[in-house]
């Protein structure tokens, strides 16, 4: 029996009730019970500075060591100027430097972008996919993810409303089990 894979969530927006707060609480909700999944916070890292790698930041070396300890990762990123947050990108940073002690090498992943507007944040969904690349993340090709139009698949307390939106988002976790299960490195491997 393969034992249940354990899943970070990083979230590219730090608003309270940000939209792609409501889809991580949403992938949670849909997952298959082959997966536990946990919201990993990045607000509290301070900025990546490569003079600080001999004596990194506290909030550094736990984001770190909480990440080692995960099978997979999904990425929920909203769109900023055709792009990916710079909290977002600071996170990925943090975890992958200094050069050699890459805390996301080898871990499958999967990317989920989120907009209000109709394009569903695709210039953040590639540029994400491109940084991961370099960081030998094998991210899940399909479904690719882009939820257009945030504002209409939620209701006020951050319920999805509508059944296309749950099957499409549980079609997802369903693929990315499926994805993490082929691609996940072995325990003795890490």
């Amino acid at each position: 029996m393969t034992k249940q894979i354990q899943a970070a969530i990083i979230v590219g927006s730090l608003r309270k009730e940000s939209f792609n707060r409501m889809v991580a609480k949403a992938l949670i909700a849909v997952a298959p019970k082959s997966v536990s999944l946990e919201i990993l916070e990045i607000g509290q890292l301070p900025m990546y500075n490569q003079d600080l790698d001999d004596s990194p930041p506290k909030e550094w070396m736990d984001f770190r060591n909480r990440l080692k300890h995960f099978d997979a990762v999904i990425f929920v990123t909203p769109e900023y100027n055709r792009s990916v947050p710079g909290v977002l990108k600071n996170a990925i940073d943090v975890a992958s430097r200094p050069y050699g002690q890459n805390a996301l090498n080898g871990k499958p992943g999967a990317v989920i972008s989120v907009s209000i507007g109709a394009l569903g944040g695709f210039g953040a969904n590639h540029h994400l996919r491109q940084s991961l690349v370099f960081l030998n993340v094998p991210t899940m090709p399909q479904p690719e993810a882009y939820i257009g139009e945030a504002a209409k698949i939620f209701e006020s307390n951050g319920n999805l409303k509508n059944d296309s939106s749950r099957k499409f988002l549980t079609k997802f976790m369903t693929d990315f089990v499926e994805w993490v299960e082929k691609n996940r490195p072995m325990a003795n491997d890490r």
